[in-house]
Protein backbone atom coordinates (compact mmCIF):
# COMPACT_ATOMS: atom_id res chain seq x y z
CA UNK A 1 0.00 0.00 0.00
CA UNK A 2 1.34 3.20 -1.05
CA UNK A 3 1.33 6.15 1.94
CA UNK A 4 1.92 10.10 1.84
CA UNK A 5 3.11 11.34 5.25
CA UNK A 6 3.49 14.14 6.11
CA UNK A 7 5.51 15.91 9.12
CA UNK A 8 3.46 17.89 10.68
CA UNK A 9 6.77 19.71 13.06
CA UNK A 10 8.15 20.28 9.81
CA UNK A 11 5.23 21.67 7.53
CA UNK A 12 4.53 25.48 7.62
CA UNK A 13 1.54 25.05 5.87
CA UNK A 14 2.67 27.37 2.91
CA UNK A 15 1.22 25.22 0.57
CA UNK A 16 3.48 25.14 -2.49
CA UNK A 17 2.84 21.73 -3.24
CA UNK A 18 -0.84 21.74 -3.22
CA UNK A 19 -0.21 24.57 -5.71
CA UNK A 20 2.06 22.60 -7.59
CA UNK A 21 -0.28 19.18 -7.53
CA UNK A 22 -2.36 19.14 -11.08
CA UNK A 23 -4.17 16.26 -8.91
CA UNK A 24 -5.73 18.05 -5.82
CA UNK A 25 -4.44 15.27 -3.73
CA UNK A 26 -3.17 17.55 -0.99
CA UNK A 27 -4.74 20.46 0.80
CA UNK A 28 -4.17 23.14 3.67
CA UNK A 29 -6.17 22.17 6.34
CA UNK A 30 -5.89 24.03 9.95
CA UNK A 31 -2.94 25.23 8.94
CA UNK A 32 -1.34 22.14 7.68
CA UNK A 33 -0.81 20.26 4.81
CA UNK A 34 -2.83 17.11 4.46
CA UNK A 35 -4.46 14.31 1.70
CA UNK A 36 -7.31 15.19 0.05
CA UNK A 37 -7.02 12.73 -2.60
CA UNK A 38 -5.19 9.33 -2.21
CA UNK A 39 -6.33 7.55 -4.89
CA UNK A 40 -5.85 10.37 -7.12
CA UNK A 41 -1.92 10.69 -6.81
CA UNK A 42 0.19 9.98 -9.75
CA UNK A 43 3.08 9.63 -7.61
CA UNK A 44 4.93 11.53 -9.77
CA UNK A 45 7.21 13.27 -6.22
CA UNK A 46 6.30 16.81 -7.07
CA UNK A 47 5.40 17.74 -4.14
CA UNK A 48 8.32 16.15 -2.44
CA UNK A 49 10.49 17.75 -4.58
CA UNK A 50 8.57 20.87 -4.32
CA UNK A 51 7.78 21.26 -0.21
CA UNK A 52 10.49 23.77 1.22
CA UNK A 53 10.50 21.88 4.30
CA UNK A 54 11.22 18.18 2.80
CA UNK A 55 7.93 17.89 4.98
CA UNK A 56 6.47 14.99 2.46
CA UNK A 57 7.37 11.58 2.29
CA UNK A 58 6.07 9.44 0.17
CA UNK A 59 6.35 5.44 0.64
CA UNK A 60 5.67 3.20 -1.43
Amino acid sequence: MVEIIINTEKCNGCGDCVNECLYGVLKVQDGKCSVNRLDACRFDMICVARCPNKAITIMV
